[in-house]
């Protein structure tokens, strides 16, 4: 298994996770929100929100480094 091998491993298995961590923060959100409507009510993020909303910008950010590494290895 050389590099590229693991680069695309972790680029599938890291973008699995970002996929279903998104899935999860819109679980809550109506049909409406989804084409663009506005909530009536400002919410801050608490608990569980809060840390899925930072875990969703760590993934991101590691996504973005392997994709990088994956094209300067390539």
């Amino acid at each position: 298994m050389d590099l590229r091998d693991f680069l695309s491993l972790a680029l599938i298995l890291v973008s699995s996770l970002l996929i279903v961590v998104v899935l999860l923060q819109s679980k809550g959100t109506g049909f409406g929100a989804a084409l663009g409507g506005q909530d009536a009510s400002y919410r801050t993020r608490r608990g569980m929100q809060r840390s899925l909303h930072q875990l969703t910008i760590a993934l991101v950010v590691v996504f973005l480094g392997l994709a990088a590494w994956a094209v300067a290895a390539g």
